[in-house]
C-alpha cells in the first residue's frame, strides 16, 4: 500500500528553462501562443488540454478537462455541449479559470475570466471540420445526463449514423462554442529549489495589459 509518507517524497526539481523580464512580450495572448507552439514543437502530450473551473448554482467550483480548439486576440475558445454540466453552469456563471500544464517544459498557464458563446456559424463551421463519428457522437451522447449502460450510446450512435445516411449531418443545436476572455493570466515557469518564475498579467481600466512578477 502506498504510504503518505511516499507520497510526499514524490517532488521533482525545475532545471529545464528559465523566464525573466529579457523574454516576456508585452501581450499575454502572444506569450501565451509563443508558449503554446513550443509545447506543440516539443510534443507535448496533448498540449491543447485545459483544466477548466466553473461554478454550481451553489457557488461551489466544478473542473473538467476540455480541449482549446481555438486562439484569438479577445481569447480562447473551446467547444462543448450546452446541455452539459459546464454549460448549464456558464448559463448561470459567465466567470470560468482554466489552466494548461506541460509537465515536458515544467510550465503552466492559469486564466481567469468571463465565458460568452461565440456565434452560430463559428460553431457551424467548427463542427462541419470534425471527423463524421464525432460529428455523429455529439447527437447520440446526451452530456452529462444519466444513462443505464453504455449500450444506450452504442445505440443512439447507431441510430443516428442510420438516420445521417439520408439526412444532411448539421450541428446540434445545442452544441457549440464558448470563448473564455481573460482579466488575468498567469505564467509559470519551473525553477530550481521551488524559486519558479511567475508573472500575472492583469488588465487595466483602458483594458491595457501590464504584468508584475509573483514570488513562489
Amino acid at each position: 500500500m502506498l504510504s503518505n509518507e511516499a507520497i510526499a517524497a514524490i517532488r521533482k526539481d525545475y532545471t529545464l528553462k528559465e523566464f525573466d523580464e529579457t523574454h516576456i512580450l508585452s501581450n499575454p495572448m502572444e506569450q501565451f501562443k509563443h508558449w503554446f507552439k513550443e509545447a506543440i514543437d516539443s510534443e507535448v502530450n496533448e498540449p491543447n488540454a485545459m483544466g477548466l473551473s466553473t461554478l454550481k448554482a451553489d457557488g461551489k467550483p466544478s473542473s473538467r478537462i476540455v480541449l482549446l480548439k481555438g486562439i484569438e486576440p479577445s481569447g480562447f475558445v473551446f467547444y462543448t455541449n450546452y446541455d452539459s454540466n459546464k454549460g448549464k453552469q456558464l448559463a448561470h456563471h459567465k466567470h470560468a479559470a482554466a489552466l494548461f500544464f506541460w509537465p515536458e517544459l515544467q510550465r503552466q498557464v492559469r486564466i481567469e475570466g468571463t465565458v460568452k458563446k461565440i456565434s452560430e456559424a463559428e460553431s457551424d463551421a467548427y463542427f462541419a471540420s470534425r471527423p463524421l463519428d464525432s460529428q455523429i457522437g455529439a447527437h447520440a451522447s446526451p452530456q452529462s445526463a444519466p444513462i443505464e449502460n453504455r449500450k444506450v450510446l452504442e445505440d443512439n450512435f447507431a441510430t443516428f449514423k442510420k438516420i445521417f445516411e439520408t439526412t444532411p449531418l448539421i450541428r446540434p443545436v445545442n452544441w457549440g462554442g464558448y470563448i473564455l476572455e481573460p482579466s488575468s493570466i498567469e505564467f509559470w515557469q519551473g525553477r530550481a529549489s521551488r524559486l519558479h518564475d511567475r508573472f500575472l498579467f492583469t488588465n487595466t481600466v483602458t483594458l491595457d495589459w501590464t504584468y508584475t512578477r509573483l514570488a513562489p
